[in-house]
């Protein structure tokens, strides 16, 4: 396992994968909606309902999503908080 050294300016540089998720769910609704329309009109009523249950469980990802999008950020050590010491390494 390899753990690298905290550089102390994470609160600064860090980015929420929020957003990315956020269009993935809009992605994945488009298409889940399309496989409903295409096989409810080709008369394969299985896929549709596979296609459906797809579409809920991207809609509940996405009401995820978009709750923790506007809770805001939370806390974040400040710069006062020094960065984490390196982890020591046992010889044998």
């Amino acid at each position: 396992m390899v753990v690298s050294m905290r550089t102390g300016s994470e609160p600064v540089t860090a980015r929420s994968p929020l957003r990315a998720r956020l269009w993935l769910s809009v992605w994945g609704l488009v298409w889940a909606t399309f496989g409903i329309v295409v096989f409810a009109l080709v008369g394969r009523p299985g896929w549709a309902m596979a296609c459906g249950v797809l579409w809920l469980v991207v809609a509940v990802g996405m009401i995820v999503i978009l709750r923790r999008m506007h809770q805001g950020s939370h806390w974040q050590p400040g710069r006062e908080v020094p960065p984490y010491a390196p982890p020591e390494r046992r010889r044998r």
